[in-house]
């Protein structure tokens, strides 16, 4: 497979190297981060309609809060930057940014 030279390609070119099924559909995690904390409501609320179930984590000392949700699809480059921009026009009037997501392999 030919992935673009950019942060998401390399993450799948490892997946590929690694001997990840890319023919099977799986898990796939997207975090939502925000400029500050907690986000708007507004925001909750549209992820919720957008990905169905939600989970929130606090922030953690070292760590920021973000909204972490899942799709279970076949993993694409497409798949992830199409999510990835999607998910931050929903958010972005309200500080949020979707640009991390990760599979279990």
């Amino acid at each position: 497979m030919i992935f673009p030279d950019d942060v998401d390609g390399d993450v799948l070119r490892r997946l590929e190297e690694s001997g990840f099924d890319f023919q099977k559909p799986t898990t796939i995690d997207f975090n939502v981060d925000f400029d500050s904390w907690p986000p708007h409501p507004d925001a909750v609320s549209k992820l919720k309609e957008f990905a169905g179930a939600i989970e929130i984590y606090e922030p953690d000392g070292e760590y920021s809060g973000y909204i972490l949700f899942n799709i279970h699809q076949i993993l694409s480059y497409k798949l992830v930057i199409d999510t990835q921009d999607n998910v931050t026009s929903l958010v972005a009037e309200y500080g949020g940014i979707c640009e991390s997501w990760g599979v279990l392999s």
